[in-house]
């Protein structure tokens, strides 16, 4: 099984040879194997890859960021087919109704709320007493909008009431960031699974690529909230980056199983697809994690 994320962040040409990706830079030459590689960041804009590396990682599955002048993730290498049966797997997603698209939703968002509260609950008790009252005021399909409600209290209560996910600051450019780490790993799963991330079940803006993606990442985004509050102050530069990337090695459980974040997200991937074609809530496996 992958489990390994690399990260390149200078100078340096990347290609294939016999199973191995090598990395060449200045100062020396080094092969990792791809079937241990789980995710590649190229962090520089002065690295080179051939077109042979890239086929190969692609079958092999392995998910590949690439990051801008900034260093700000920038794009992503996505195959088109991640499974045998994948056309079946599409016109399944096409054909999911309303219903059942509001349903897992209704759940979704319980989940995102709870585990926002939870995050609170560390610092201020009484915003998080708010958003578990926000909980039970759920409908179905979230049609009053609870969670956008229950954003506004947790980003103020969490980071101040001058604070707006809008500002240009180290705070925002670090939720970001882990988010985008989080969101391309449920794109490969997504993919992996044989479903396209555009076809969302909330999230439905013509514009987005990764609707799907976008839906299924909620409850995981309090994990860098908790973070990000406990470590990004002023600064938001490399040493962070890396932290923040390093939360997908995080231990968490599924279930009654102890794994990596990056496989429990592969988990709770499966869980939910398996709970939409059912149609039903209790299948899916949240990643739980501590704050």
């Amino acid at each position: 099984m992958s489990w390994r994320t690399v990260v390149i962040t200078k100078t340096s040409k990347l290609d294939y040879s016999l199973g191995y990706m090598v990395v060449r830079d200045i100062d020396n030459t080094v092969k990792i194997h791809i079937s241990e590689i789980s995710v590649l960041i190229i962090d520089s804009t002065s690295v080179s890859l051939t077109s042979y590396l890239l086929n190969e990682l692609i079958k092999s599955k392995v998910k590949v960021l690439f990051s801008d002048e900034k260093h700000n993730p920038a794009a992503e290498l996505t195959p088109y087919y991640g499974s045998h049966d994948s056309s079946l797997k599409l016109k399944r997603q096409a054909g999911w109704s309303e219903h059942t698209k509001k349903y897992i939703w209704t759940r979704i968002v319980s989940e995102k709320i709870g585990r926002q509260a939870a995050v609170l609950g560390r610092i201020d008790e009484e915003g998080s007493r708010m958003l578990l009252s926000y909980i039970d005021e759920i409908e179905f399909g979230d049609a009053t909008n609870r969670e956008g409600h229950a954003a506004k209290v947790y980003f103020n209560r969490l980071f101040g009431k001058d604070f707006s996910r809008n500002n240009d600051c180290p705070i925002n450019a670090a939720l970001n960031y882990g988010y985008s780490i989080i969101l391309s790993a449920i794109n490969r799963e997504v993919v992996c699974s044989g479903y396209v991330t555009q076809l969302g079940l909330f999230h439905d803006n013509m514009f987005n690529k990764y609707n799907l993606s976008c839906d299924i990442i909620e409850p995981l985004r309090p994990l860098v909230d908790s973070f990000v509050k406990k470590n990004i102050t002023t600064e938001f530069g490399s040493s962070e980056k890396l932290k923040l990337i390093g939360l997908i090695g995080k231990e968490v459980t599924v279930g009654e199983r102890k794994t990596t974040l990056l496989n429990g997200i592969k988990l709770y991937c499966k869980s939910v697809f398996e709970a939409i074609e059912a149609e039903d809530e209790n299948l899916i496996c949240f990643v739980d994690y501590e704050l």
